[in-house]
């Protein structure tokens, strides 16, 4: 294999847009800061841009104990992690409390999606597990992400659905948080049981589903019917479209842009 890692990026917030880094440290559950916050209703249900795409144009930026908030509209909103916060009840998979990180966060993030949310935090990522279901076991330690902690597919991937879509498609419909470019099949990525990124060790856990989040412009919010219409016709197995693959790191370490991948 003759790849590199080409694009990283960690979600500091479920939905929110993606924060693009040169290098990140990753542990067992993921990129250091990957999804630890999350926008939920009065309930505690979880609130995600497949109902509010406006969260795509908001942004997280990792700051010295905590998040800065920022959106176009809004402007920005220091957040700090709210260690001795009320803990709340939230219905995410896996997990039933979280820690709520105040008022001023809620009154943001609820001008945000137009109804009343809060901005939760996730304390520990060893309170929520890995589903069988997904290719883990609860063992395995997750933050806020839908199934594994690392999402990975190529560039050759990507150009492929590309051209079956018939328009150039923005890596950021898909969310992943790292990208690997060199001279690689498309998909060649669904056959890597055991890889490494630099220095991380990694193991393969399912092929990525889709939703409707990847048929939202990330820029203008507009939703269109690629590239679901194309992966449905191409890469639909086990009732699901997938592209790219969920992924679990077996050690510890600092992943780079321009780092070789083996495996």
């Amino acid at each position: 294999m003759h790849a590199v890692v080409s694009r990283l990026t960690v979600y500091p917030v479920k939905s929110f847009a993606g924060h693009v880094v040169e290098a990140f440290d990753v542990g067992v559950d993921g990129p250091v800061g990957d999804r630890r916050w999350m926008v939920v209703d009065e309930r505690g249900d979880t609130l995600t841009a497949r109902k509010f795409p406006q969260m795509l144009g908001a942004h997280a930026e990792p700051v010295g104990g905590g998040l800065r908030l920022v959106s176009p509209a809004l402007g920005a909103l220091d957040v700090a992690e709210p260690v001795d916060g009320p803990v709340v009840a939230v219905t995410a998979s896996r997990l039933d409390t979280a820690t709520d990180a105040g008022d001023d966060a809620a009154a943001w993030c609820s001008e945000l999606v137009g109804r009343r949310a809060r901005l939760v935090w996730l304390d520990d990522t060893a309170r929520r597990g890995m589903s069988e279901k997904h290719g883990g076991t609860s063992a395995d330690p997750i933050s806020l992400v839908d199934t594994a902690p690392l999402h990975v597919f190529s560039t050759a991937s990507l150009r492929e659905v590309s051209a079956w879509a018939e328009q150039l498609l923005d890596v950021r419909r898909f969310r992943p948080n790292v990208v690997v470019d060199g001279e690689l099949e498309p998909f060649a990525e669904d056959g890597w049981d055991r890889f490494s990124l630099g220095p991380v060790d990694v193991r393969f856990a399912e092929h990525t589903g889709r939703c409707v989040m990847t048929t939202v412009d990330p820029d203008t919010y507009a939703k269109g019917k690629e590239p679901l219409r194309a992966l449905a016709r191409h890469r639909r197995w086990d009732g699901e479209v997938r592209f790219g693959i969920q992924a679990v790191p077996l050690s510890a370490g600092r992943v780079s842009v321009g780092d070789p991948v083996t495996g």
